[in-house]
């Protein structure tokens, strides 16, 4: 369970001695570096790296990091806000030695996430993590919840080395096909052995319908956790490749055409260690707390897409009849729909039963995507919001007239939209705090400034390589 204290200059208690011996333990394993990972603004996975004796000293006064990167986009290029974006100014990156792990595919590398505090022992208020943090404080104080969540992840799979920024496809086979387990099966072995050594467990692997497309699922976790473990698996899935002579790409689109790479979330709410998701007397056994974080959610989601969503290369995916959930709609098993009501199977319900969120990618910060949405689906709950008719089948082929009768409705499509959606949602930008929330619109706003002008075969090679 991720610890919700924030950290403090010396080490919260037992931070340093535990340090120590981690450090020694792992200087036994013949490990040499620790990555200090956070994510951007942007989505872009960030780190700075300590030698494994200097774990003590990073657990106890953090290590330099300067802020602008709140205001980093995906290309490097810097915006700026009204506190954010300057040269001026350090932080100090703590890392949670709770989810430290030595690395499995980078022999010599252990692996930890990281909060972000000022100089003077302040939580950093655009530190994404610590917001996220905020949120699972808000569900367990104010409504005596935990959560859970898990992070599906989608990725191409390329020969590598990619020249000119080309993508090639490192698979022939047919979607979901044989074929295409037998093509990687020595990389996707591989993959699946470092991650069992890591301490994540996979739930399944499988081919996808992209060229080159495979998804990878893993167990729930607190949703800090969560999100932790997809940007670890990540990490993973990118250095296993390496080491066959791979390429990876993570983009929402790696073409302008065909279905892209998502990252489905799934949640669910959960009291008293019983799951709200299951064993209700709501619409499939959902409790009517369930019934109301899911009505939340779906309220708020041509906001949340500026975060779930907040690429302009997202766009290039979200599109209808796909299986991105392009509409605000819910239904049971219903992969067009943008919220998927999931019961599995009887005599499992109370244990899997969740909320799964579609129209997610991995240019997501996840720490970002997860505390909207929680805060979503929280506003929901306490505010007791009914939860709508819901859909069968493809909202698509709904005439015009049925699908306003039913407050069914396409989603932005494009960043320009998302941004001003996300600019009127007043619960979001507080959920994320005005720093945080404005360095979000500062760096859509950069993205789109990027991309201006260039088509959508552009917009996916600008893309391509950067998550």
């Amino acid at each position: 369970m991720t610890t919700l204290a924030d950290p403090v200059p010396g080490g919260r208690p037992g931070d340093v001695e535990r340090a120590r011996a981690l450090a020694q333990e792992l200087s036994g394993q013949g490990v040499h570096g620790v990555v200090l990972s956070y994510v951007d603004t942007a989505g872009v996975a960030r780190v700075k790296s300590v030698p494994t004796a200097r774990l003590a000293s990073a657990a106890a006064w953090g290590v330099g990091m300067s802020p602008v990167f709140d205001t980093f986009l995906a290309n490097d290029s810097i915006v700026s806000t009204d506190v954010l974006g300057s040269p001026d100014g350090d932080l100090r990156l703590y890392p949670d030695l709770d989810q430290l792990v030595a690395l499995a595919a980078q022999p010599g590398w252990a692996w930890a996430p990281v909060d972000r505090i000022t100089q003077e022992g302040e939580p950093h208020p655009g530190c994404s993590r610590t917001a996220l943090r905020r949120i699972l404080v808000e569900a367990a104080e104010g409504h005596g919840l935990t959560l859970k969540a898990a992070i599906e992840i989608e990725w191409a799979v390329g020969e590598g080395p990619a020249e000119g920024g080309e993508f090639v496809p490192a698979l022939s086979g047919p979607a979901y096909s044989a074929t295409r387990q037998v093509e990687l099966s020595d990389y996707t072995a591989d993959l699946l052995s470092a991650l069992a050594t890591q301490g994540v467990d996979v739930e399944q692997i499988h081919p996808e319908y992209a060229a080159g497309q495979f998804e990878i699922s893993v167990g729930a976790l607190d949703p800090v956790a969560a999100a932790d473990r997809s940007v670890l698996v990540r990490q993973t899935i990118r250095a296993v490749a390496r080491r066959h002579g791979l390429v990876v790409s993570f983009a929402p689109a790696v073409f302008a055409q065909g279905v892209g790479n998502g990252g489905h979330v799934h949640l669910s709410a959960w009291r008293e260690g019983v799951n709200l998701h299951a064993g209700g007397e709501g619409r499939y056994g959902m409790t009517a707390d369930a019934e109301s974080f899911t009505a939340g959610v779906l309220g708020h989601l041509p906001a949340l897409t500026a975060v779930t969503a907040p690429s302009p290369a997202s766009y290039l995916r979200l599109k209808p009849s796909q299986w991105a959930g392009v509409f605000t709609a819910w239904g049971r098993e219903t992969r067009e729909a943008a919220l998927r009501v999931v019961t599995g199977t009887a005599g499992l319900r109370d244990r899997v039963a969740n909320l799964e969120v579609k129209p997610v990618d991995l240019a997501a910060n996840p720490y970002v995507a997860l505390a909207c949405l929680l805060s979503a689906g929280l506003e929901g709950l306490t505010s007791s919001t009914p939860l709508p008719e819901e859909i069968a089948g493809d909202p698509a082929r709904l005439d015009l007239a049925d699908a306003a009768a039913r407050g069914v409705r396409r989603l932005p499509t494009s960043l320009i939209e998302s941004v001003e959606e996300f600019r009127k949602d007043e619960r979001l930008r507080a959920a994320l705090g005005p720093v945080l929330a404005d360095a979000v619109i500062a760096v859509r706003q950069g993205e789109i400034a990027a991309v201006h002008g260039l088509d959508d075969e552009r917009v996916a090679a600008a893309y391509r390589w950067k998550y």
